[in-house]
């Protein structure tokens, strides 16, 4: 599956005001785990408390969705910026149609590589 443009957010002690990324997430062959930002997280579908996803290392709940085309990912009663990977700036302006970002909304970053490897590693020695 090649990698798509993902809303990743905490949710995990902070509600809706959690840290949050726009970013490129890879998925394994069966779709049912993200690799993001240096983590895997595991779909847990509706059985979270806030989030749809749960961090295989820590289980933190973290919501991770597809972009908005109207560029509000954010929970309507969040707040915050959201860090977004300066590699991926011009196909998300694409993607939401316009050719700025407020600097109060959002934050450029650099998302890191996934060891997908490794992940995959814990997964298998927590299932046997």
């Amino acid at each position: 599956m090649k990698p798509k443009l993902r809303y990743v957010e905490l949710k995990t002690g902070y509600s809706d005001n959690g840290p949050a990324w726009i970013g490129l997430a890879e998925f394994s062959k069966s779709g049912q785990t993200v690799y993001f930002n240096g983590q895997a997280f595991r779909n847990i579908g509706g059985s979270g408390v806030a989030g749809n996803f749960i961090d295989v290392e820590t289980s933190d709940e973290y919501w991770i969705s597809a972009i908005k085309k109207d560029g509000n990912d954010r929970h309507w009663a969040g707040a915050g910026k959201v860090k977004i990977d300066r590699n991926v700036i011009d196909f998300y302006q694409s993607l939401v149609g316009t050719d700025w970002l407020n600097s109060s909304q959002f934050e450029l970053i650099d998302i890191l590589p996934t060891d997908k490897q490794k992940f995959s590693e814990i997964e298998n020695r927590t299932m046997n």
